[in-house]
């Protein structure tokens, strides 16, 4: 028999909540120490990045102005393949992520700031997209681009052995998710959502929610059936906060539309 007092709708956990444990099934940290990077945009941005073991000192001239030394955490979640984050010390409430091949010389950067003051019907965690290539060879393939790619599959996430959630991605520009195991079980939301296409089965997902103030941005590997991703979002105590994530796919199936497409 459903307990229907199980679990307490309408008490909304905060991010740091939610977000306790949730790197479990991460794949491990790698080191980029000695790498040097300089990334062109395709708004002319110059994203330069030099790293040490524990911190990178980083640039931007162009369309997004900054720079620091920060620290950071990169994965490598393919052989080829290197997702980084940098949690922004230098700038209160900013996160930069970067996705980059060593072969193709593809990459991808996400900007995610938390906005000053919160707008009615708009999520307080803002992004920025761009696509870039790197100065480490001839870039080839396909250049990284917004998807539609994931519309109607349906997968879920196991983040712990406290964590599972499920997500349903309905259109271009949102997903719907719900908790089954964990602090937020029972609960969901439909939030808006952007997927980019980096590489054969790999996709960049970043989500923004409405009801609190966090957003996300994961590098889906559909091929391995492992994703890692970050958050940026503020606290219970109206603090930002950046978390690490990842964990396990599980697909369980996809729908397709046979007449009016989503947007």
């Amino acid at each position: 028999m459903t307990d229907l007092t199980d679990p307490a709708l309408d008490e909304w956990r905060t991010y740091d909540e939610f977000a306790a444990g949730i790197d479990t099934y991460r794949l491990p940290n790698t080191d980029l120490t000695g790498t040097r990077l300089l990334l062109t945009l395709d708004d002319g941005t110059a994203l330069a990045l030099e790293f040490a073991a524990d911190a990178v000192t980083w640039s931007s001239h162009g369309g997004y102005e900054a720079s620091g030394v920060d620290p950071y955490d990169a994965v490598a979640v393919r052989d080829d393949v290197v997702f980084v984050n940098l949690p922004l010390a230098s700038r209160e409430r900013e996160a930069l992520t970067v996705v980059f091949s060593r072969t193709t010389h593809r990459a991808l950067v996400t900007l995610s700031r938390i906005s000053d003051e919160d707008v009615e019907g708009t999520p307080r965690v803002t992004q920025r997209f761009w696509a870039g290539v790197t100065d480490a060879g001839e870039p080839t393939g396909e250049i990284p681009a917004p998807s539609r790619d994931l519309i109607g599959k349906r997968n879920v996430y196991r983040y712990s052995p406290f964590h599972l959630y499920e997500h349903i991605y309905v259109s271009s520009q949102r997903y719907a998710w719900q908790c089954l195991e964990g602090v937020q079980r029972g609960h969901g939301d439909m939030d808006l959502s952007t997927v980019w296409k980096f590489a054969d089965g790999l996709y960049l997902f970043c989500f923004r929610e409405f009801r609190i103030a966090v957003a996300s941005v994961w590098l889906h590997d559909l091929g391995h059936q492992r994703t890692t991703g970050i958050f940026l979002g503020l606290n219970g105590a109206g603090e930002s906060e950046h978390s690490r994530a990842g964990g396990h796919i599980y697909p369980l199936g996809a729908v397709s539309y046979p007449d009016a497409q989503p947007v």
